[in-house]
């Protein structure tokens, strides 16, 4: 018979998993519904991605909430995984609770720059103050910062994911395939982002499309397994 915190442990389990999955499957929807045009993290383009922000008002305050909402998930997440894993490594687990958390909050300043920018497509105030072009670079400060915000949020959320799948591919409460899977995607992720800060080449849309893939790998069959199986019993 199943223990009270064995239960507890698996409705913890559970709700990461669908959580986690929830996560990926409204961001997908968002990328592709909402924020197409206007977040310059589906797109090089500053330019182009100014002006269509100038043009999307609505659209700008839905990425917003939809960050909002987000956010609450992945710190759903955040929080149950550190419930998870804090027997298994107490200080690393606190430690990518800490740095999970903060990330959520820096890649949440992309919500205050999108209703920043929708202020400056809607509010007839910023056609007194400024004239278009001036819009125009207002809505591409706003662009850029929640490149910048986003940028370094995912490569704290990354961090922290190495030392959650260190953690499950120590304990064995997850398969040791998908534990590993997901250390190997998770530093493959934080070292091809940085290097190619410094490594333009690195940039190539060959090799984001490799570590997008590998990442999402991780993520989607984590977040199934915890969601359909729960943890396994050690």
């Amino acid at each position: 018979m199943q223990t009270t915190r064995n239960l507890n442990m698996q409705a913890v389990a559970r709700s990461v998993g669908w959580s986690m999955l929830a996560s990926i499957v409204f961001g997908i929807l968002a990328a592709m519904f909402i924020a197409k045009g206007i977040d310059i993290n589906l797109s090089a383009d500053v330019v182009a991605t100014a002006e269509n922000m100038l043009e999307a008002e609505l659209r700008l305050k839905a990425k917003a909430y939809i960050g909002v909402f987000m956010f609450t998930l992945g710190a759903l997440v955040s929080v149950g995984l550190y419930l998870l894993l804090r027997e298994s490594g107490p200080f690393i687990a606190g430690w990518s609770l800490f740095v999970s958390i903060a990330s959520a909050v820096i890649i949440l300043l992309g919500s205050v720059f999108a209703l920043n920018a929708a202020q400056i497509a809607g509010n007839s105030a910023y056609t007194t103050l400024t004239d278009e072009a001036g819009r125009h670079l207002l809505a591409g400060l706003q662009a850029t910062s929640d490149y910048t915000s986003f940028h370094l949020g995912l490569i704290l959320s990354t961090i922290a994911n190495i030392g959650f799948f260190y953690l499950f591919l120590k304990s064995g409460l997850i398969p040791k395939i998908i534990g590993g899977w997901g250390l190997f995607a998770s530093l493959f992720v934080v070292v091809i982002i940085v290097a190619r800060d410094f490594i333009p080449v690195l940039g190539h849309g060959g090799l984001t499309a490799a570590f997008m893939v590998s990442n999402l790998i991780a993520l989607v069959s984590t977040g199934l397994y915890l969601g359909i199986r729960g943890v396994r019993d050690i």
